[in-house]
């Protein structure tokens, strides 16, 4: 296996049925066995290359698993039918009653409301914590502790997780760290940092069509077999499978992702730098000015840049609502939430995609109301979306 993870993805050649340039579709539901034993040898997991029924898995969900355990640096994967779906089938294998998780207090708001709101039904308790204070993090583990959960760049405010230290920690207290590689796939290689697991919502920019849900969850072929068995295992018994034909939709789209990434990365670079130079408060990894900078540069796989994902604070809800109308208005984008499609998104995270955080936390932890969070399309003249975005400001009163 090669040191760069799209040069696994191109490595990887499936045939299909016909000798197809791409494989087929597995459109069943349940597998026929030619000898009973085989069957009950498949039931226990002990029969290589043998299916049995598409929740557990099928040949399109593992061709599509398999190239995103490449892409991770992982032995497997296994692919869930929303990227909730491979979070909380992990949050759930790992944790049973009495059980404690450290998490990073910017999460997706979906994962967040999870671990706030459901998980305390069965005793699960999680501390959310500040995830660049390493100390923070560390001084939040008990001996009930299971995982150090975040993501490699926070939603929406974009922090920088410190994979290498967090897996050091992790390690010192012998629990696992979990990171949600969403926003950085190809960009940051959680697995050469220490992470145990890496999850992904296959939403955003790996499929990057904007057409399905779906996740992925890359581990060791020891936590995954866990995933799916049949007694007792989240995956299999929630049962968040993908469905054949999307899986084979995602594989096709995952082939031009290293292509898009940069593009993403050029253009919201682009935009980040000429917006900060007029003065307005601009979030990027990629900025000199944004606190993690150096950091994220000791992590990430330079040719694919510092992602797509930037933020502009307009200073209230009302300007930012504004800009936003105007600029879908001037076909900029669509006022969306979700990332990594092929035109800009924007939103508002504040009363959006991390309205599931009370209001209070949400000022506590610097996510201001008119904080607008920007996907970054892969537009062919980066320029000329500048200067459209700038006459929306000027129009407005922004700049």
């Amino acid at each position: 296996m090669s040191n760069k993870p799209a040069n696994n993805i191109q490595d990887l050649q499936y045939f299909g049925e016909f000798g197809g340039v791409n494989p087929s579709i597995s459109d069943s539901a349940t597998y026929t066995f030619l000898h009973a034993k085989t069957m009950l040898d498949t039931f226990e997991g002990q029969a290589e290359g043998c299916y049995l029924y598409s929740r557990h898995t099928s040949p399109s969900n593992l061709y599509l698993g398999e190239a995103l355990a490449a892409m991770e640096f992982t032995e497997t994967a296994n692919v869930a039918a929303s990227g909730m779906g491979a979070i909380t089938s992990v949050l759930l294998q790992v944790c049973e009653a009495g059980d404690h998780i450290v998490s990073s207090r910017t999460i997706y708001g979906g994962t967040y409301a999870f671990l706030k709101n459901f998980t305390p039904k069965f005793n699960i308790r999680t501390s959310f914590v500040d995830i660049t204070s390493l100390e923070k993090v560390e001084a939040a583990i008990t001996s009930k502790t299971k995982m150090i959960y975040c993501e490699s760049v926070s939603n929406p405010l974009l922090e920088v997780a410190n994979i290498s230290a967090l897996s050091k920690i992790a390690k010192k207290h012998n629990i696992l760290l979990v990171i949600d590689n969403t926003f950085t796939p190809l960009i940051i290689s959680p697995q050469k940092l220490g992470a145990d697991i890496t999850i992904h919502s296959l939403t955003k920019f790996i499929n990057g069509t904007n057409d399905t849900v779906g996740g992925v969850v890359c581990a060791s072929q020891e936590f995954i077999d866990s995933l799916r068995n049949v007694n007792n295992g989240a995956a299999m018994l929630l049962g968040p499978v993908m469905d054949s034909l999307r899986a084979a939709s995602i594989l096709k789209n995952l082939r031009t992702l290293h292509i898009r990434m940069k593009k993403h990365s050029e253009n919201a670079l682009y935009l980040a730098e000429h917006f900060e130079k007029e003065g307005l408060k601009v979030v990027y990894p990629g900025l000199k000015s944004h606190s993690d900078h150096e950091l994220f540069k000791t992590m990430y796989n330079e040719e694919y840049g510092f992602g797509g994902i930037m933020t502009i604070d307009v200073g209230t809800l009302e300007k930012a609502n504004e800009l936003m109308e105007l600029m879908q208005h001037n076909n900029l984008g669509y006022l969306a939430v979700s990332l990594g499609f092929y035109k800009t998104l924007f939103s508002a995270p504040g009363t959006s995609t991390s309205s599931e955080i009370p209001e209070e936390e949400q000022t506590e932890m610097g996510l201001s109301d008119g904080i607008i969070r920007f996907s970054i399309g892969l537009d062919n003249n980066i320029d000329r979306t500048y200067r459209a975005m700038h006459k929306c400001m000027t129009e407005i009163g922004i700049l």
